[in-house]
C-alpha cells in the first residue's frame, strides 16, 4: 500500500510537470508568434494581442522586447 501511495505520488508529480512544460511551450510559441507578427508591422498591438492571447506591451517604442503573458 504504501508503495502504490509512492508510486501514485510519483506519477502525479510527472503529470504536472508535462503540464507545466507544455504550458510554457505554448507560452514560448506565441511569444515567438507574436515578434514575428510585430516584425511584419501589418498588424496593431490590439490585433497581435488578440492572435496570441498575449497582453499588449505599454511602451511602443519597446514592442519588439515587450511581449507579455496574460
Amino acid at each position: 500500500m504504501l508503495a502504490e501511495n509512492i508510486q501514485t505520488g510519483a506519477e502525479q508529480e510527472q503529470q504536472k510537470g508535462r503540464e507545466e512544460g507544455l504550458e510554457e511551450g505554448e507560452r514560448l510559441r506565441a511569444e515567438k508568434t507574436a515578434r514575428n507578427l510585430i516584425s511584419l508591422n501589418a498588424l496593431t498591438d490590439e490585433q497581435i494581442a488578440q492572435a496570441t492571447g498575449l497582453i499588449k506591451s505599454k511602451d511602443k517604442g519597446k514592442r519588439q522586447q515587450d511581449v507579455v503573458v496574460c
